[in-house]
């Protein structure tokens, strides 16, 4: 039975995160122009969903899920936000992919603790987020180094980082809110 459940609860995680990459942010308000407008944000809610997973399940089960995730976006199908196969390994957005790994590793530090404060939860967070960014930056400066294309670092950083961060931090915040009601039922899932 708990191979089973174990079993299951990779099959979720795995399936959340897919559908999470493909998930844009999106908030509608009121106008005055049209009855409602809807504002788009640069990011989907990937990294809180896999904040919430690690912390719901645990960070070795998440690595698990985030490892089968990257081969079914390599090899199967384009399940990455902005495609798949092979080729996605060049894009700048795989270094980011890549820097999920050590954010699930810095979020599962908090299954150590029998309970943490919003406080303890969001400097985790935050520099789990950070790390991820800096993965992400380090592993596009390499392509482009090695590319000879160094003009496009100061846009890349932009596009994938400063345009995204803050939103990612936000919905964190957001995101403790939903796990403190989830924590009641854990005891259910582990």
């Amino acid at each position: 039975m708990f191979v089973i459940n174990r079993i299951l609860i990779l099959i979720i995680s795995i399936e959340s995160i897919i559908i999470s990459s493909m998930i844009p942010l999106n908030i509608t308000i009121p106008s005055t122009s049209n009855f409602f407008r809807t504002l788009e944000f640069p990011v989907n809610i990937q990294i809180p969903i896999i904040v919430f997973l690690t912390l719901i399940f645990s960070g070795d089960l998440l690595i698990k899920a985030f490892s089968i995730y990257i081969f079914i976006g390599l090899f199967i199908l384009p399940v990455f936000n902005d495609g798949g196969s092979l080729g996605y390994i060049l894009t700048p957005n795989f270094g980011y992919l890549l820097g999920t790994f050590p954010l699930i590793k810095i979020v599962d530090i908090l299954n150590n603790k029998e309970e943490f404060t919003f406080l303890e939860y969001l400097k985790y967070t935050i520099i789990a987020i950070l790390v991820l960014h800096l993965t992400g930056i380090l592993y596009t400066c390499f392509q482009l180094l090695l590319f000879n294309k160094t003009e496009l670092i100061l846009f890349n950083f932009g596009k994938f980082t400063l345009n995204k961060i803050l939103y990612q931090i936000l919905m964190i915040i957001f995101t403790f809110k939903i796990l403190k009601i989830s924590k009641k039922l854990k005891f259910l899932i582990k």
